[in-house]
């Protein structure tokens, strides 16, 4: 048996793709309460320790194996510190960017027999891939065999194009070879075009879909196995000036297409990201579902931004998972996640490996 330890785990992300993969989950760490609570919420069966990571002694809480049971380290180092979109603090004067050592440190501690590291794209290319250079170094010191890519997130069936950097390793000496790419991809259509009609600022914690499974495409019915309902419709609500601005903006433009008169409150348009209100293309996969609700990312019919459960469904997790904390705690939950369904294909292909 595979047994996971996630540490920086969120909301779980990686653990739920590990589980649908088949690996038990031994323990897992996260800092955030939030976070913890919704982890805690969805994987009942996972102790999980709610503390800075510095403070935590993996061998503390690894269980009794047998001799044949072997373990996995993986997780996901906050990563806003080497996001592309981080311009004031993408150095290593960043206290978050030297999180990756504790990563170093369970892995020394536990000597799993696989690990696999998770982080934005940017990581790859950090300070012009020095520290890249630098933690791979470090597991290669430590005897693990490694690789690493920028994964696609919507070339495993998430409805999402979301790129992530994923580093894997092994003590077997073998080269890991990423998972291919699915063939079949889903759009936001496909991933939310069931899900109720809502308004601005709405709060529904229970809604009926707007079509029977039969008649829901593929992915949304793989979705909504085990759930009845339209689980936490939540819609941050904005104002109606923003709501009037949502009006000018057809999918795939942003706030380029807003007229200048509506725009009178920015001292320079130019300093606006392109993702700033952004009308989802609803026969393609998402654009990045990130921070949200700050970009104020506006869906492909209605005027208005995406509700919790919407944008879980882009990052695919399905509808009985539940997440806890306030509203603004939900969205960024979502946002910081692993698509399941990508951490999925991975663990999938590590298990491969195990088999052979």
């Amino acid at each position: 048996m595979l047994y996971g330890v996630d540490i920086f785990c969120g909301a779980g992300g990686l653990s739920l793709g590990a589980e649908m993969a088949g690996i038990q989950i031994a323990f897992a760490v996260e800092k955030d309460k939030s976070a913890a609570e919704t982890y805690r919420y969805n994987h009942k069966n996972t102790p999980i320790i709610c503390d800075d990571i510095h403070n935590v002694d993996p061998l503390k809480h690894i269980p009794n194996l047998n001799a044949d049971d072997q373990i996995i380290v993986f997780g996901g180092p906050p990563c806003q510190g080497f996001s592309l979109s981080n311009t004031m603090t993408r150095n290593m004067q960043n206290p978050n960017n030297s999180l990756f050592e504790e990563f170093v440190r369970f892995v020394s501690v536990l000597q799993p027999e696989w690990f696999l590291f998770e982080n934005v794209e940017g990581f790859y290319r950090f300070e012009e891939g020095t520290l890249r250079n630098k933690v791979k170094l470090c597991f290669e010191d430590l005897g693990y065999t490694v690789n690493d890519a920028i994964v696609v997130a919507s070339d495993y069936g998430v409805p999402q194009h979301r790129n992530r950097f994923i580093m894997v390793g092994n003590r077997h000496g073998i080269l890991f070879q990423f998972p291919l790419r699915q063939e079949k991809s889903y759009s936001v259509k496909d991933a939310i075009g069931d899900l109720p009609e809502l308004t601005n600022g709405q709060m529904e914690d229970s809604l009926p879909y707007n079509c029977t499974a039969k008649e829901a495409g593929e992915y949304a019915q793989l979705m909504r196995k085990g759930s009845r309902t339209s689980k936490q419709n939540y819609v941050s609500r904005n104002a109606d000036y923003v709501i009037e601005r949502y009006k000018y903006i057809s999918q795939g433009q942003n706030w380029r297409a807003i007229p200048e008169e509506l725009m009178a409150n920015y001292k320079d348009k130019n300093q606006c990201h392109s993702g700033i209100y952004k009308r989802l293309i609803a026969d393609k996969p998402s654009v990045v579902i990130s921070n949200y609700r700050k970009n104020m990312l506006i869906h492909p019919f209605q005027d208005r931004g995406l509700s919790v459960r919407e944008a879980a469904r882009l990052q695919s997790f399905p509808d009985t998972f539940i997440f806890k904390g306030s509203l603004m705690h939900m969205q960024q939950q979502i946002g910081n996640a692993v698509p399941p369904l990508l951490a999925k294909a991975v663990f999938e292909k590590i298990i491969a490996y195990e088999e052979q």
